[in-house]
């Protein structure tokens, strides 16, 4: 596989410091984009398997239930998460599951959230769940005058 179409399911240390180095202020959204097993894969994690095989989706559900709370505590929320389809422009031949955007307070609350062990003890249904993915950080822009989010609502 090339490094383009190797799956993609962990932060690299390298990634992990261009991170924290864009001193993104206040809040950050994270765009992900997520693919599915079609039977998850709790080889990793087999204290969380359930007693009988389940898709990848199904996966994504139990650590979207597990993960919520403690998103919710650390001052984050999920603010959108949709079905994905084909590209209307985009490689023809790329799919992606579910797009999803989750919005963090800070930086510094990601990052504590993303090391808190009891939020970590429930990873291994994303990492069943998972055969590829995406993680993009995005920080909002201004228009002169305006917020973006107010400019196109």
């Amino acid at each position: 596989m090339t490094e383009s179409s190797a799956p993609h399911l962990d932060v690299s240390a390298a990634a992990g410091v261009r991170f924290v180095q864009r001193r993104i202020a206040g809040s950050v959204v994270m765009l992900n984009l997520l693919r599915f097993r079609a039977v998850a894969d709790y080889a990793a994690h087999p204290e969380l398997a359930p007693a009988s095989p389940i898709s990848g989706s199904e996966a994504f559900d139990r650590y979207i239930a597990y993960t919520l709370p403690h998103l919710r505590a650390s001052g984050g929320d999920i603010l959108f998460m949709g079905q994905g389809g084909p590209f209307l422009i985009g490689p023809e031949a790329e799919r992606w599951d579910i797009a999803m955007l989750v919005r963090q307070s800070s930086v510094p609350a990601f990052l504590a959230f993303a090391d808190n062990e009891t939020y970590l003890a429930g990873i291994g249904h994303r990492v069943a769940a998972l055969e590829d993915a995406r993680l993009l950080p995005l920080e909002e822009l201004s228009l002169p005058g305006h917020a973006v989010a107010g400019a196109l609502s």
